[in-house]
């Protein structure tokens, strides 16, 4: 068999598999040159994933309190096997790897699981990290990450749709829709940005280092408003208006009396209504074309309140001098023409061969985008 014939068999085999999963990734739409397939199946829930040293993907769950490390054994592109590494957590949603260690959010506290490269297989230990975050589990679902810094970011989202959350007619824990940061060593605790009502997702500009997180609109004002949101953070603490005004400019009926829009941060992007940004990623691979190269790539995970959904596509954003030049199409089609859906994109990571991995929460997959 030459070399065609096996890569046809190859991809043939793919599209069968992935079909009998239910999934249509041939409706799929990509630029050109860019090809998806599953890198991994029966990835209960997948959310934020994390990469070890030695190649494993560990990725959190949203609602079955697992946490699974994926393994490609032959480094051929596609998973060989998926292990369990924990459950019966609360919403470890979020993941992230430090020196050898995985860290994982739960809805109140972090955890750590020392050694995990050599331990992922024998249900390993935890230990708590940060303990007494807020445990409402609206909007508890919590995206994290080590920044540049070296200090751990971790998001508190807003324990409603819409409440006055920060020194509280309702809520009185400051922490609540802000976005914080901890000294895993000393315990010492910083505020990065505050009046944040949902995010799930952050990275840092490859060059400016400046952070920029995704924000979900509230709901129940209509169909096209509010808009959801890409922020930068130019200064740690600042008010990204929450509850008080939604995208810059869009005042709230119950909270924004005696406020002033200008008092707050206006989005660097305001997105369409309900879409939902999860995980965003600035690709600094090298797989791609030059052109992509720090763009940033979000996940809208698409609309649960909407008459005709929106969302359920992952996007790319072209920014120069802090500022968003275009916001295009990456990946379309997992809505299906009578508007029920077969997947949603969640977050993403960049493998070292500069491919990029997508998790999928609804379809309880990975998939791997590569350019040829």
């Amino acid at each position: 068999m030459n070399k065609i014939t096996t890569c046809l068999t190859g991809a043939l085999s793919l599209l069968l598999s992935s079909a009998a999963w239910g999934l249509a990734l041939d409706k799929l739409t990509l630029p050109a040159g860019f090809t998806i397939a599953v890198y991994a199946h029966d990835v209960t829930n997948a959310r934020q994933m994390a990469l070890g040293d030695n190649g494993v993907v560990y990725v959190g769950s949203r609602g079955e309190g697992k946490v699974h490390a994926v393994i490609d054994e032959d480094r051929d592109g596609t998973a060989d096997k998926v292990v369990l590494v924990a459950d019966g957590l609360t919403m470890p949603s979020g993941v992230a790897y430090r020196n050898g260690d995985l860290y994982v959010s739960e809805v109140s506290r972090i955890v750590k699981f020392a050694n995990i490269d050599k331990t992922y297989g024998n249900k390993p230990a935890l230990e708590v990290v940060i303990d007494g975050l807020p445990s409402e589990i609206h909007h508890g679902w919590k995206n994290i990450a080590f920044g540049p810094d070296n200090w751990l970011y971790v998001p508190v989202g807003a324990p409603c749709n819409i409440c006055q959350t920060l020194g509280g007619e309702k809520f009185d824990d400051p922490v609540y829709a802000s976005i914080l940061k901890f000294n895993i060593k000393t315990g010492e605790k910083r505020w990065v940005a505050k009046g944040v009502r949902n995010s799930v997702g952050f990275d840092w500009h490859p060059e400016s280092k400046e952070f920029w997180f995704s924000d979900n609109g509230r709901d129940m004002m209509g169909d096209d408003i509010p808009p959801c949101e890409i922020n930068r953070v130019s200064e740690d603490g600042q008010h990204f208006g929450y509850p008080y005004f939604h995208g810059g400019d869009v005042p709230d009926p119950e909270f924004s009396i005696g406020k002033n829009k200008q008092d707050y941060v206006a989005p660097a992007l305001k997105l369409n209504a309900h879409v939902a940004p999860l995980g965003i990623l600035f690709y600094q691979g090298s797989q791609y074309p030059a052109s992509y190269k720090n763009n940033l790539f979000v996940a809208e995970h698409g609309s649960w309140n909407r008459t005709k959904k929106s969302g359920y596509r992952v996007m790319m954003a072209n920014i120069k001098d802090n500022k968003v030049q275009s916001y295009t199409p990456f990946i379309e089609g997992f809505l299906n023409p009578d508007d029920s859906a077969w997947g949603r994109p969640v977050a993403m990571l960049t493998l070292p061969d500069g491919s990029m991995l997508i998790s999928d929460d609804f379809a309880n997959v990975i998939y791997r985008v590569t350019y040829k």
